[in-house]
């Protein structure tokens, strides 16, 4: 795992104004278009509808317990999708409601981290890469102020400690300095998939996942509401579990990118507003963010298109199943390769870093997801 002694011991000043040009996604599946790639439409409708989102406070988090900004206007953004599976998924509770003012999470909350991802955004802003890292994966956790709490699975840095602690978690794991975070519920993502009309997907072969109790038939499906729900969170019924899963969810967002910039959805008043209403109405996002800070990098990235968009998992040990000590299967990570990844993102070469490893596991055609 990465160790960076003397974090917070800055190694170079970022430049002056590099604050007011923080961009922060909206969503797992919609910050990622809207801010990425939604452009002036969507930056506009925006302005209004995220005056009143959700937002923590990053206070709580210790600097010399984080590692240093890099240099540079290159950003990382945590972003996770969220459930409310220990309540039933009733999602009865907002992410915020559960809360204190200082940051901490109150007892007894009830929200979990279902998806992971980092966002890097180059510095020229060309460029977007997102890595996945799978929630069962094994590594040191740590709390709210950036102390260390043994190892787990790596949502449950989330769930025992809130935003504040999985921003720590994630940090601590890729010595990579979180800009932003943002948090969709769930509801959310089944809101943003009716507001585009569905998503179009295809099964390559018919399966039964056993723990939502669905078959998926072989096939192209038109999926939203809850159904597209059902399908980005499967893991049973087929041998890739988890590791199927984020290559479903990667593509599920490259598919529902694809339908909110479609000229139907951008033209049509109803529609647009029913997409950015369900990113706000769900969204909870770092005390840093502003209304005119994702605006503005809106329009500096207008000319990203979802086919520019990396998307790949982090590297995974051989075998990547094993067992904790308390008899929990876990995923493992392959350090050595990660720490080469990690890398690469600190110094914004990722595509250098797919050039240098073909291998990488890096969402493929959209027709060979299963």
């Amino acid at each position: 795992m990465s160790d960076y002694d003397g974090a917070g011991k800055r190694r170079a000043e970022k430049p002056r104004g590099w604050m007011r040009r923080h961009w922060v996604s909206v969503s797992i599946a919609s910050v990622l278009s809207i801010v990425l790639i939604g452009g002036g439409a969507y930056a506009w409708g925006l302005m209004n509808s995220l005056k009143d989102v959700d937002k923590f406070q990053t206070a709580v988090l210790k600097d010399e317990n984080r590692p240093d900004p890099a240099p540079g206007e290159a950003l990382n953004i945590l972003v996770l999708g969220a459930d409310a599976e220990a309540d039933g998924n009733n999602n009865t509770s907002s992410i915020k409601s559960d809360l204190n003012e200082d940051g901490l999470w109150k007892e007894g909350r009830i929200h979990r981290s279902d998806t992971i991802m980092v966002a890097h955004i180059s510095a020229n802003r060309k460029q977007v890469s997102v890595i996945s890292i799978p929630r069962d994966s094994y590594v040191p956790i740590y709390d709210e102020q950036g102390e260390v709490r043994g190892e787990d699975k790596i949502n449950a840095a989330f769930a025992n400690y809130g935003p504040n602690g999985a921003i720590s978690t994630v940090e601590h794991l890729t010595d990579l300095r979180m800009d932003h975070m943002v948090i969709m519920d769930w509801d959310g993502f089944k809101d943003m998939t009716a507001a585009v009309g569905g998503v179009k997907v295809f099964i390559p072969e018919t399966f039964y996942d056993s723990s939502q109790k669905v078959t998926w038939e072989e096939g192209w499906h038109n999926l939203k509401g809850k159904r597209a729900l059902q399908y980005v969170r499967t893991r049973y019924g087929l041998t890739d579990g988890d590791f199927g899963r984020i290559q479903r969810q990667q593509n599920f967002i490259r598919l529902l990118l694809k339908e909110m910039m479609s000229g139907s959805n951008l033209s049509n008043p109803l529609s647009l507003q029913k997409t950015v209403s369900s990113v706000a109405q769900n969204l909870t996002v770092d005390d840093k963010f502003t209304t005119s800070t994702i605006t503005d990098l809106a329009w500096n990235i207008r000319g990203v298109s979802v086919d520019n968009v990396d998307f790949m998992t982090v590297p995974m040990a051989e075998p990547r199943y094993g067992k904790a000590p308390n008899g929990q299967s876990i995923v493992i990570i392959d350090e050595a390769k990660s720490e080469d990844l990690w890398r690469m993102v600190r110094n914004d070469k990722v595509k250098k870093y797919l050039r240098l490893n073909p291998d990488a596991e890096k969402l493929g055609a959209e027709t060979e997801v299963d």
